[in-house]
């Protein structure tokens, strides 16, 4: 008997091929862009975010540390991913999380991590156009990344 985990929908794939295309093309030779990769938040733990910006490397030895940052791509994992998510990867101090939020239809923006929580927190509509905190010559739209309105 063949087991699998639950199937990922179709707006959470488009967000983060979306998101995918639009950081690879900005990014190119400043970060690296890793997509469904472990990263290494503690020693028992190494979440796999749905999209992550890292600092330049190979990583052929050892999951990365550090992260500029870490992006969640959440319908039915909105609650995980908010409460569990956030905490490992503030802890594991990565300055900036984003959690594209399909339920409500907006990005989440998470940064200053402070112990196991984020001190900032704001949400971004469509319409609206995000920076990533290490690099500000970077934006992108948010409704890039949402997928259309049906």
């Amino acid at each position: 008997m063949l087991v699998t985990a639950s199937p990922i929908g179709k707006q959470h794939l488009y967000a983060v091929d979306k998101l995918t295309e639009l950081l690879v093309l900005a990014m190119s030779g400043r970060a690296r862009i890793r997509v469904q990769g472990s990263f290494a938040a503690s020693d028992d733990s190494e979440p796999e975010p749905d999209v992550s910006v890292l600092p330049l490397g190979a990583y052929l030895d050892d999951h990365p540390k550090a992260a500029h940052l870490l992006i969640e791509v959440a319908d039915s994992s909105l609650r995980f991913d908010r409460m569990d998510k956030l905490r490992l990867y503030a802890e594991a101090g990565v300055p900036e999380c984003w959690i594209v939020n399909l339920v409500d239809d907006v990005i989440e923006v998470y940064r200053d991590p402070s112990g196991d929580a984020y001190a900032a927190h704001v949400d971004h509509g469509r319409g609206a156009r995000l920076s990533l905190l290490a690099f500000p010559d970077v934006t992108l739209a948010v409704d890039d990344i949402l997928p259309p309105r049906r």
